[in-house]
């Protein structure tokens, strides 16, 4: 596959992008295939005209080669066209969440000071989760920057445990993690087709869904609602062999289907985005009878690992063309730049290696790789090593416990939804009484808060930062004291 190459600029600034790799990666195609299927298929003749009609309307914006475009748009056609139209012009993207408050949307607007934006013309409103939306968009001109980098792309990062970060890929970049799906085993291939509910503005849903589909001519379905029922509906509705995409989230939700329809078309389900838990994994294998397959990635790279089979769980195989390594308990990922926009944090990037701040390890004689979830993970109680993941997995899979959240400040916290309502109290017992049975006294929650709900990020992660978490949170319940040798000295591990 040809990576897209770029023109020399003149003057200052970066070079323009080309936009040939548009057509020639993602557009090309028998003009009567049918690519993506929304509320009615979309065949690759229809797509390229309304990509056209995009494009004109964006360049009669003002939007041209080296530009910089907004889109503040819900999952839709009309997110696909205006972003195949935008890079078709040769401009940068910023992707936007559509969830994001007005306020939180200024803001990273501000941040961006792209010259175009593109949103919706009307609310797409709340109500039950949707998995795309019908709607027209507006585009409005700002006295907004060009493209002041040569990324085709332009990201926020999840944001679950504190602000976002800017994050830019170049088309080069973009082609480089296309062709690493084409060679990974178990990616669905030409006449497969996905279902997706990875969000299309975050690296899962829009390469590993849009854009590997696109290319691939994998035909690519979008639920018309996120339920499980929506899911399975859509999975139902063509014959194909048919690969779900999704996050841990959209697991639990299809494993709480009492009676699972029959769907020989469905092969297996690819999840990223966190570490699945064993028992979520084996309850939907078994619900099911198709593989599960993890997959480990970043938004500033892409697809890193996978094990689409399950063969190696919890180990993972390096993707083609990534060269990882282990440094202090680390992972670290080779790039020759900085992911990131802005100024360049040494702690993040230097020398050639990207720092992930995932904790794992990369066995020497098989190359693979085994991830151990976030650094800031790892606390000390007491001198004490402490995983919050071994804890918070240990608290979700409890009986009574429908999600939970461990984290860390000033000692261990749980913030927990129970499955059933009742008095807190009863709750809160049952709950000590279990977990003590399961963890070692240093290792159990000194702080447990019962909450309704617990908040997600647009990804559909888990949201672990503490101030988020405490605006969702009731009044904290105190649970029994820990032993005073584990408390006394207690502090959190500075990486």
């Amino acid at each position: 596959m040809k990576a897209a190459a770029t023109t020399p600029s003149k003057g200052p600034g970066p070079p323009p992008l080309d936009p040939s790799w548009v057509d020639e990666v993602l557009l090309r195609g028998a003009g009567a295939e049918q690519c993506l299927f929304f509320d009615a298929p979309v065949s690759r003749d229809e797509l390229r005209r309304l990509v056209a009609a995009r494009q004109a309307e964006l360049s009669a914006a003002g939007l041209g080669r080296g530009g910089s475009v907004a889109l503040c748009l819900a999952p839709s056609l009309a997110l696909v066209t205006n972003l195949l139209a935008a890079w078709r012009l040769g401009a940068q993207a910023s992707l936007l969440d559509h969830r994001l408050t007005a306020f939180e949307t200024e803001q990273a607007l501000a941040r961006l000071d792209p010259q175009v934006v593109v949103s919706a013309a009307q609310p797409v409103g709340a109500g039950p989760a949707r998995g795309f939306y019908d709607l027209r968009e507006v585009v409005t001109t700002r006295p907004g920057r060009p493209a002041r980098t040569p990324h085709a792309v332009v990201q926020l990062s999840s944001g679950s445990t504190g602000p976002s970060k800017i994050i830019g890929r170049t088309a080069a970049d973009l082609v480089a993690e296309i062709d690493r799906y084409a060679q990974i085993d178990g990616v669905p291939r030409a006449g497969e087709r996905i279902v997706s509910m990875a969000s299309m503005v975050h690296v899962l849903g829009l390469v590993g869904g849009l854009l590997h589909s696109l290319h691939a001519g994998v035909r690519l379905a979008v639920p018309q609602r996120t339920s499980a029922e929506g899911i399975l509906a859509t999975v139902a509705a063509g014959p194909e062999p048919t690969t779900l995409l999704g996050v841990p989230f959209h697991i639990e939700l299809l494993t709480w289907v009492s009676r699972p329809p029959h769907l020989p078309q469905l092969t297996g389900m690819t999840t990223g985005g966190e570490l699945v838990r064993a028992q979520v994994h084996d309850a939907f294998v078994d619900h099911y009878g198709i593989r599960l397959g993890s997959m480990y990635g970043m938004t500033e790279v892409g697809v890193i690992a996978t094990d689409l089979f399950g063969k190696n769980r919890p180990e993972l195989t390096p993707a083609p063309g990534i060269t990882l390594r282990e440094q202090d308990g680390e992972l670290l990922i080779a790039r020759e730049q900085s992911p990131y926009l802005g100024t360049t944090d040494p702690s993040r990037w230097s020398d050639g290696w990207l720092h992930t701040r995932d904790g794992g390890t990369v066995d020497p004689d098989s190359g693979l790789v085994r991830v151990l979830g976030r650094r800031d993970s790892q606390v000390s109680i007491g001198g004490l090593k402490v995983d919050l993941t071994e804890v918070e997995h240990t608290l979700a899979a409890l009986p009574e416990v429908a999600a939970a959240v461990v984290v860390f400040g000033t000692s261990i916290e749980a913030y927990v939804v129970p499955r059933e309502t009742g008095a807190d109290a009863q709750v809160e017992a049952r709950l000590t009484e279990q977990l003590t049975e399961r963890l070692a006294a240093y290792k159990r929650p000194r702080l447990l808060h019962l909450v309704d709900q617990l908040p997600r990020t647009a990804t559909g992660k888990l949201v672990r930062d503490r101030t988020v978490l405490r605006d969702a949170g009731q009044r904290p319940n105190q649970l029994p004291e820990q032993e005073p040798a584990n408390r006394k000295g207690s502090h959190r591990d500075v990486h």
